[in-house]
């Protein structure tokens, strides 16, 4: 039962890779595009934001590559040790990172809501902003009861 859970989890963490991937690939440079026919006077805005959403990107796999490894540690029986807190640390950071590098290019975003009046434009990069803080809460707190866990473990082995 445990293998079916994991592959469905690295199925899925597979899976939420390839939005981003074809965002990325399709969707980020005709965002990138239409900023510059929208106002070409601001068209530097261009390279920002390609700048700013592929550096994005870069830390989101990494954190979804912690993630598929966290779930093969799960496999081989091996969830309580430090390579499992190392990798909640590492999604920890990346989630961060993600947070602040949106949140760097929030005046981007409303240079183009005030261009293209869509205000959805902020809200959506606030969304992303929030997730991010979120997730890294998360794998804060799942850090610390991890390494709880594994102290306690090596506490029993010893009296044991």
């Amino acid at each position: 039962m445990k293998r079916v859970s994991t592959l469905f989890l690295k199925i899925a963490v597979f899976l939420i890779g390839l939005p981003v991937l074809a965002m990325c690939l399709f969707l980020v440079p005709e965002i990138a595009k239409y900023i510059a026919e929208l106002n070409p006077d601001h068209a530097y805005l261009k390279y920002l934001i390609f700048l700013d959403l592929y550096a994005s990107a870069i830390p989101f796999y990494f954190a979804l590559y912690q993630a598929f490894r966290l779930l093969s540690y799960i496999d081989k029986n091996i969830a309580f040790s430090e390579r499992s807190v190392r990798a909640l640390k590492n999604i920890k950071y990346c989630a961060i990172t993600i947070s602040v590098l949106i949140g760097l290019g929030m005046p981007i975003f409303y240079l183009i809501a005030q261009m293209d009046d869509a205000p959805g434009i902020i809200v959506i990069g606030l969304v992303i902003i929030f997730a991010s803080i979120v997730i890294a809460v998360f794998a804060a707190v799942l850090q610390m009861l991890l390494k709880d866990a594994i102290d306690i473990k090596s506490e029993n082995d010893l009296v044991v």
